[in-house]
């Protein structure tokens, strides 16, 4: 047998494997080669670092978000809000949702400590949510281009949150199974998914836009594709359910500590590190700008110019999303979840390092690079991502000493 019939052969078998076989192969290689920047970023680490010298993998695992979700697990939430030295509410848990915290504490009592539980969970969520971008993507773009997909996710810049104590990786294994219940319209698995995802992390208001904007679509498209009663019921339904939850967190914080503004104001407490607004003021948008007046006059370029690059920035996200063809195959209803939660991410966000972090929700326009055929293209595409994991990892984790190396 040729050489080139033997690849063929191989080619073959591969492609009869179910696909969830071939997606574990490439998550675990995927996991492996996280471990391994890990482990690098864990023996440069020095002194200067917050983690010291040659931290191990369950200290870095541990690190930053991961601690407050152990104090909620370990403590829960505090009926008295902590005030700074100047009288304004400190950070606090009221920023982080239970559903991970508490899930991670149960299987940490299996598996011995709260980490193992919580990093148990992110690893086979993580591999959960790549499957289910999977069957997102694969309708749209075909199988091979949504493997490819899956493989720049599970090895993206972010694909450290796959191994460490944050409830990234949970939610995005809920979101995706979301998307794809309203794609086939299995309506009822909705209305368990929703609660979950929104007592999980920040985001379930975005998802209530979306159903909007999704109902909106197929009842200008009803002579086309047709509209039944239940479906307009069931995206009403939801979309309420959602926004009842996406609300109920700030009334139960409000309830336990008797201040109705006690998570706004937690969720402000952070920003306040940057800019040293001591206002517990919540005005839509003004986050965005007052982070490019920020940044941009701390990078020496002006105020001025960091406005008109917010500007730019939001004109080109929405020119990607309505013209770009390569996000047009990945269906309206990938389009429109992102542009959803993008402009709930510029409502409510104080842009800074996490922002990289919080785009995450988005990771199924990782199929419009998996669009391209080119061989080349797709290996440059997974290299660069590759590049900046060790960028992240090194820098968040490695080094994690300066204002702007927070995950």
């Amino acid at each position: 047998m040729s050489s080139a019939a033997a690849t063929s052969t191989r080619a073959r078998s591969w492609q009869g494997w179910p696909v969830v076989v071939r997606i574990a192969v490439f998550y675990v290689v995927a996991r492996l080669v996280t471990t391994t920047f890990f482990l690098i970023a864990a023996a440069l680490s020095g002194p200067a670092s917050r983690y010291g010298f040659a931290p191990s993998l369950s200290e870095l695992a541990m690190g930053w978000d991961a601690q407050w979700y152990w104090l909620v697990a370990v403590s829960g939430y505090p009926a008295d809000l902590p005030l700074t030295p100047e009288g304004g509410v400190a950070e606090n848990a009221w920023a982080f949702l239970p559903v991970y915290a508490y899930l991670s504490a149960g299987l940490g009592t299996v598996l011995g400590s709260w980490g193992a539980g919580a990093v148990v969970i992110s690893l086979l969520s993580g591999f959960g949510a790549s499957v289910a971008l999977h069957a997102v993507l694969r309708d749209r773009i075909g199988d091979s281009a949504a493997l490819w997909a899956v493989t720049f996710f599970a090895c993206g810049p972010l694909a450290a949150l796959f191994q460490v104590g944050y409830a990234e990786s949970l939610f995005l294994f809920l979101l995706f199974l979301a998307l794809r219940c309203v794609q086939v319209r299995r309506w009822g698995w909705l209305y368990a998914l929703v609660p979950a995802m929104g007592f999980t992390r920040p985001g379930i208001l975005a998802f209530a836009l979306f159903l909007g904007l999704y109902g909106v679509h197929r009842f200008l498209r009803r002579r086309v594709e047709p509209l039944p009663l239940t479906d307009v019921v069931h995206l009403v339904g939801v979309a309420a359910v959602a926004v009842v939850v996406g609300f109920a967190w700030q009334l139960i914080a409000g309830l336990v500590t008797g201040d109705p503004g006690a998570y706004l104001a937690t969720e402000l407490a952070w920003r306040r590190n940057w800019i040293g607004d001591t206002s517990d003021r919540f005005v839509p948008v003004e986050g965005w700008i007052q982070a490019a007046g920020f940044w941009f006059t701390h990078w020496g370029l002006g105020a001025v110019a960091g406005y008109a690059a917010l500007v730019l920035v939001v004109l080109g996200a929405a020119a990607a999303l309505l013209f770009a063809p390569q996000v047009k195959r990945l269906g309206i209803e990938v389009r429109l979840w992102s542009a959803s939660y993008l402009i709930y991410l510029l409502l409510v966000f104080f842009p800074q390092s996490s922002l990289f972090r919080l785009l995450v929700p988005i990771s199924p326009l990782w199929g419009a690079l998996a669009v391209p055929s080119s061989r080349g293209w797709r290996w440059a595409v997974l290299a660069a991502a590759l590049l900046g994991q060790w960028w992240w990892i090194y820098n968040m984790y490695g080094l994690g000493n300066t204002f702007w190396q927070i995950p």
